[in-house]
């Protein structure tokens, strides 16, 4: 016998009520499951952290995975903006879900609302949030990668080379770290950084920068220091990776436009040297003509590129500090 609409309507409402309770595979977060043959979903507006009545939150998007498969490696992505302004909403890396990535895009306090290292603090908050969560979450905790572009690059850098510096670890957050030992690694360790058009010498900066690109870093570096960094010197080397690079660090990716009016090349230049002076992978990547972001840098091509050489470079033991 043909069953009714209303028949159909209950069956349906039915299914989708049982597939909210009952976990499938791994685990179950309401609408979303992790596990057998999972889609590609999207986990908005975690909280990570509060500081004070502020709620600090993130985005996760889940690649599709089968449940026999490694867990997730993650990629926490840091979104730009000068310090001052920019969203978590902006993720120009979700090409990577076809990799088997998991990206967690993490909101930070901005410079009009807290100075450095606030900002810093809260990036390590959501990396610890989520490692101390990668069992729940389907996440494999030793494979974490640290991205972000312009601002962000710059302090995905500063936080993939700080791991352990305690005026860059902060109190944000619950600070839980899963390691047997807890005073053998840091909980905010990454295995590799990413960074896209990023500042890493806030020292140099302005020597270096166009008279366009001074328009913008000065009132840019004011909120985000305090100050200049002639006047903050002090407070402009902790907040340049250039001052951290040992030979405990991740491998790094940089990629920075030849014709870059905002954030000059040297920056991205000074790093790699010096991580290759210090004997570390790098993989530096300058892009003739490109300027200060858009579609050449986040190209399929090149994506799938650093893609592949992530996945290479954090299948192999690492050794947090």
């Amino acid at each position: 016998m043909r069953p009714s609409y209303r028949t159909m309507t209950v069956a349906l409402l039915l299914l989708v009520t049982i597939t909210q309770v009952i976990p499938v595979g791994e685990i179950t977060f309401g609408f979303m499951s992790v596990g057998a043959m999972a889609a590609e979903s999207k986990r908005g507006d975690i909280e990570y952290a509060k500081v004070g009545d502020r709620s600090l939150k993130l985005d996760l998007y889940l690649p599709q995975r089968d449940a026999t498969a490694r867990r997730s490696p993650l990629v926490v992505w840091v979104h730009g903006g000068a310090w001052r302004s920019g969203s978590k909403e902006n993720v120009p890396l979700l090409r990577w879900l076809d990799h088997g990535f998991a990206i967690a895009s993490v909101e930070y306090r901005l410079s009009p609302e807290a100075k450095f290292p606030a900002q810093v603090h809260d990036i390590k908050a959501a990396i610890r949030f989520l490692r101390a969560r990668s069992n729940e979450l389907g996440l494999d905790p030793e494979r974490f990668v640290i991205a972000g572009g312009s601002a962000g690059g710059h302090l995905a850098a500063l936080v993939g080379v700080s791991s352990g510096i305690d005026p860059l670890e902060g109190t944000t957050g619950e600070q839980i770290d899963t390691a047997s030992d807890a005073s053998s690694q840091a909980p905010s360790y990454v295995s590799a950084i990413v960074s896209f058009y990023g500042a890493s010498d806030l020292q140099t900066i302005l020597q270096q920068s166009t008279e366009y690109g001074l328009s913008v870093r000065v009132p840019a570096l004011q909120l985000f220091l305090g100050g200049q960094p002639s006047e903050l010197p002090a407070v402009a080397k902790l907040a340049s990776p250039v001052t951290h690079v040992d030979p405990t660090d991740p491998p790094l990716w940089l990629i920075h436009g030849d014709a870059d009016p905002q954030m000059p090349v040297q920056q991205s230049r000074q790093l790699a040297d010096l991580y290759r002076q210090t004997g570390l992978p790098v993989d530096f990547e300058v892009i003739p003509g490109g300027r200060h972001g858009g579609e050449a840098f986040f190209a399929a091509e090149r994506l799938d590129r650093i893609a592949k050489g992530l996945l290479e470079a954090i299948a192999k033991p690492q050794t947090p500090r």
